[in-house]
């Protein structure tokens, strides 16, 4: 499924089979999760992708062949292919182990080829192995909504209240890690949502109420998923002194102006740029034991469209998943 132009749907095309290069996997794919930045890619709202491109980072899939100079895996394997598609090794950020942030970084699905496809290559070192306890279709919104959901929730270090704004398919991951972990998870959701409320508490959430809602009490850390610049001064008069916003999206509408007074007293607010591999390792080891669980809903690879209809105007189920014919 192929996007020729950005606010314009994706295309069924057949193109041909790629091949891999030094260093990179040719990947069957069995499932490619959706996720809200494909939409963002898809309404022009991150700039200059690649165009012709196939959306796609979060990549379930088995090894058909590996280029030259591959090491770690073999024909077959079953693998993960994230955001973070390549990064050039060299550069300072490279070296002080801020991958994340290589100024010449390429992206899955953005400069990138992805998953939205019947096949795919991929620079192995950015491939995980997956653990067992999950299937294809399960374990493909790990890749980026666990991920990097897991990186911002690093990012709150030892907070034992933690405030989740915008409780989709991110949060509902992270909010049972947090749970396992004995965090105090503090659900806001859409005014009004009581039924995402109830799902909240269902994951362990201590306390859940609407983004208009100040908690009972001040929290030590607050992420915020949902792409709200306005959510930014509202987490902060909800923090506790000495507390972090976390702002956990690839894009975020414009932050309003707040008075001083409501940083002061050396609250943080802090954005989150992709992952590492580490971050990556870390999660999928951390996500069986707690054990995450996902829910998911899925399409065919020519439902795509529908996928991210259903996404832009929330009427999934869960996790929308393109499960695609062996």
């Amino acid at each position: 499924m192929v996007l020729e132009k950005p606010n314009l749907p994706l295309v069924l095309r057949d193109i041909p089979k790629p091949k891999p290069g030094k260093g990179q996997l040719l990947v069957r794919v069995n499932a490619c999760a959706v996720c809200r930045t494909d939409l963002h890619i898809l309404d022009g709202e991150l700039p200059n992708p690649k165009l012709p491109l196939i959306l796609g980072h979060q990549i379930v899939g088995r090894v058909e062949a590996t280029g030259d100079g591959v090491h770690g895996f073999s024909q077959d394997d079953r693998i993960g292919i994230p955001w973070l598609g390549w990064t050039d090794g060299d550069c300072a950020y490279c070296q002080s182990g801020r991958e994340n942030l290589c100024d010449n970084a390429k992206f899955t699905g953005y400069n990138i080829d992805g998953g939205y496809a019947e096949f795919t290559v991929a620079d192995a070192r950015y491939c995980f192995h997956l653990p067992d306890e999950y299937d294809d279709v399960e374990v493909a919104p790990l890749l980026c909504a666990g991920m990097l959901g897991y990186r911002s929730y690093r990012k709150t270090g030892d907070a034992k209240r933690l405030g989740i704004y915008g409780f989709g398919n991110a949060a509902h991951l992270i909010a049972q890690v947090g749970s396992y972990e004995k965090k105090e998870i503090f659900a806001f959701t859409r005014p009004g949502d009581v039924a995402g409320h109830d799902e909240a508490r269902k994951l362990g959430a201590f306390w859940a109420g609407g983004s208009d809602e100040m908690p009972p009490e001040k929290l030590d850390a607050a992420i915020i998923f949902a792409p709200v610049g306005a959510l930014v001064p509202v987490a902060l008069r909800a923090l506790a002194k000495g507390g972090t916003v976390i702002c956990g999206g690839i894009h975020m509408s414009d932050i309003p102006s707040f008075p001083y007074a409501d940083l002061w007293q050396e609250r943080v607010i802090r954005s989150i740029a992709n992952l590492t591999r580490r971050d990556g390792e870390e999660f999928l080891e951390i996500a069986p034991r707690v054990p995450v669980k996902i829910n998911v809903e899925t399409f065919s690879l020519e439902e795509a469209n529908k996928a991210l209809g259903k996404f832009r105007t929330s009427e999934l189920a869960g996790n929308a998943v393109l499960k695609i014919a062996s």
